[in-house]
């Protein structure tokens, strides 16, 4: 009886043995058939393990270059406000003529108008920026080494002749930054990034506070006050230059229209067709917008490597890829300049640029002759006052930075607009010809400069953000030149305006008045143009 028992518990322990083995399996398979469909298997959950641990590497390097672009733009806007508050008095140490100022002004940005369209095309064939800003840096540390040199008047200006070259970067920077981001996230970005700049302006001043206090010799240079901004210029570009070797980073695209593809994956279907297809406009026509028009990019599964690309569906906007167009790794490949640019939406946001550049920097012109005439300002009260507007600035861009994730761009341009009449229609009529009191006069003064200022964030990062979403993204850092050119060709007209107008304000801010009205208009008459149009599946 008791071996019986055994017997049967043994039994008994076998076939309990026997169907937790069983069940194991059938857990082992049913686990194996669920994991190798997505993953492959065990080597295709470690290959995942291995491409999240690549994405990882690939957030870090991203936020590193981002800090790179901002400490570039910082950089750029620390040149700017260390140079000009001293050129004019070290051109009249070189015997220089009064015009020669305005050549030294124009010249800088003369330079970076030729070179920015340069560099953006580089950029666009290569798929590369870092080299390209490491190359115009080079441009930059150059130009401020000549600076600081000083033989000469005609060596100072070509000191700032060449060190503009070193501007064109910028095209390259946006062409990335619009490549890198996504359409959403676009107008926060570059909000970040010119806030950066104004940063710089901010800042800058005060190293011209111990600058001013050199006075010393290196090898046969002199340090003194009118050369050490150079000098320093020079070695912040240097210092610069190997931050952007170890910390700057030519990462691939980001993936595009999230959503969409979500869908596609939800309905089991491949994320992109074996066929290269797109529906391509056949209407042509200036300022047509054909909501079918997309183009679907070949995936590559290459997560490592800076170069590599992710799939995407590529947003090609308003019909100029005709029905013919085949992938081709040159970005330029029937390209057309005409059907590019001359389209309604991209006449209208680069109009915004040269009006707004232009109106900005004829007022930043006529400001100092004002303060001096009406108010008495010397060199402290003026650097008071641009350390008050540069704070507003840097405000009014992190304002910009929040709305632009509540509204459109094109409902940020309008208010952009907005503002900028008023400003103009308040100094047309309060300082054109000032009248009162000290503290009236200083009222009038303070309202029409805090609005100018206040209008200024709305209108640049919408415009900007609005441009890099109405042209193609294939040749974005040529845009980007081209866009910068505009706004450079801006900047040196528009002190040339105001400057030989100082006297007689009512003409002077008449026509700005005038250029403002008319891209109100033209603004309001192509407003449904200004926006992306979303891909369909």
């Amino acid at each position: 009886m008791g071996g019986a028992n055994l017997v049967g518990g043994a039994s008994a322990g076998h076939s309990c043995l026997n169907g937790w083995s069983s069940a194991r399996e059938a857990r082992g398979q049913r686990l194996a058939a669920h994991v190798e469909p997505s993953t492959g298997g065990w080597c295709g959950l470690s290959k995942q393990l291995k491409q999240q641990e690549l994405a990882m590497d690939q957030r870090t390097k991203r936020r590193l270059t981002n800090i790179t672009i901002g400490l570039l733009f910082l950089v750029s806007g620390i040149e700017y406000a260390v140079i000009l508050p001293t050129i004019w008095a070290y051109l009249q140490t070189l015997h220089a003529e009064p015009y020669f100022l305005g050549l030294g002004l124009s010249a800088f940005s003369f330079s970076g108008l030729i070179a920015s369209p340069i560099f953006g095309r580089v950029s666009d064939s290569t798929r590369k920026t870092k080299a390209i800003i490491l190359f115009a840096n080079l441009f930059e540390i150059a130009g401020n080494f000549m600076y600081f040199m000083g033989y000469s008047k005609w060596l100072l200006l070509s000191s700032r002749l060449v060190a503009g070259i070193g501007t064109g970067a910028g095209a390259c920077i946006f062409g990335y930054l619009t490549r890198s981001t996504t359409t959403e996230e676009r107008a926060t970005v570059f909000a970040v990034v010119m806030a950066a700049r104004q940063a710089g302006l901010l800042v800058g001043p005060g190293f011209n506070l111990f600058l001013r206090l050199c006075n010393f010799k290196l090898g046969p240079f002199e340090v003194n006050k009118y050369t050490s901004p150079g000098l320093f210029m020079c070695l912040m570009w240097i210092i610069l230059q190997v931050i952007i070797i170890f910390m700057y980073y030519d990462l691939p695209l980001v993936t595009k229209n999230n959503s969409q593809r979500t869908v596609i994956e939800e309905e089991e279907e491949p994320l992109v067709h074996g066929d290269v297809n797109h529906e391509a406009a056949e209407n042509n026509q200036y300022g047509s917008i054909n909501e079918h028009e997309k183009l679907c990019v070949q995936p590559t599964d290459e997560l490592d490597g800076e170069n590599s690309r992710v799939d995407e569906y590529q947003y090609i906007p308003n019909g100029h890829i005709d029905e013919n167009y085949k992938m081709n790794d040159n970005p330029f490949h029937n390209f057309s300049a005409t059907k590019e640019y001359l389209r309604e939406e991209v006449v209208v946001v680069l109009t915004a640029q040269f009006i707004t550049l232009f109106n900005q920097t004829a007022l930043e012109t006529m400001v100092t002759p004002i303060t001096q005439k009406y108010f008495h300002f010397g060199e402290l009260e003026n650097s008071l006052m641009y350390c008050i507007c540069g704070v507003e600035v840097i405000v009014g861009f992190f304002l910009v930075r929040w709305l632009s994730t509540k509204f459109a761009d094109r409902v940020i341009l309008a208010v952009g607009l907005l503002i900028c009449n008023i400003s103009c229609i308040w100094c047309l009529i309060f300082l054109a010809n000032p009248k009162g009191s000290f503290a009236m006069l200083l009222t009038e003064f303070v309202v029409g400069v805090f609005l100018q200022i206040l209008g200024l964030p709305f209108v640049a990062v919408s415009q900007v953000s609005l441009f890099s979403k109405v042209t193609a993204e294939k040749t974005q850092g040529f845009s980007q030149g081209f866009r910068r050119s505009i706004g450079g060709l801006a900047t040196i007209l528009g002190p040339m305006w105001a400057g030989g107008l100082t006297n007689n304000l009512y003409i002077m801010l008449g026509v700005m008045m005038g250029l403002l009205t008319l891209l109100t208009i033209m603004m309001v008459l192509s407003y449904s143009y200004l926006v992306e149009t979303p891909p369909t599946l």
